[in-house]
């Protein structure tokens, strides 16, 4: 029998996430001096996001420019930790 690991994905409690800087909101809030969230938190249910995030457990930060995301990220964080954001939300 395999021994199941602390990041098992068939446990609803360790959904992967995927953090990543949006770098099109950076240069959008230069230009229009606006202060929108930069940060996204994907998982498989929904986009998040924030001004600041904190991750509770191991991650690990990924750059794969051959394979990006879907949105265009090529490097990222994922985490099957619990991730807050902005101080309040929390994502486990």
């Amino acid at each position: 029998m395999k021994k199941q690991s602390k990041f098992d994905l068939l446990d609803p409690k360790n959904i992967l996430k995927r953090i990543h800087v949006n770098q099109h909101v950076i240069r959008s809030n230069s230009k229009q001096n606006k202060k929108d969230p930069v940060l996204t938190v994907k998982t498989s249910k929904a986009n998040n996001y924030a001004h600041e995030v904190a991750i509770q457990g191991d991650s690990k930060v990924i750059y794969s420019p051959d394979k990006p995301l879907s949105c265009g990220a090529k490097v990222w964080i994922e985490t099957h930790g619990t991730v807050t954001l902005d101080q309040k939300t929390i994502i486990e």
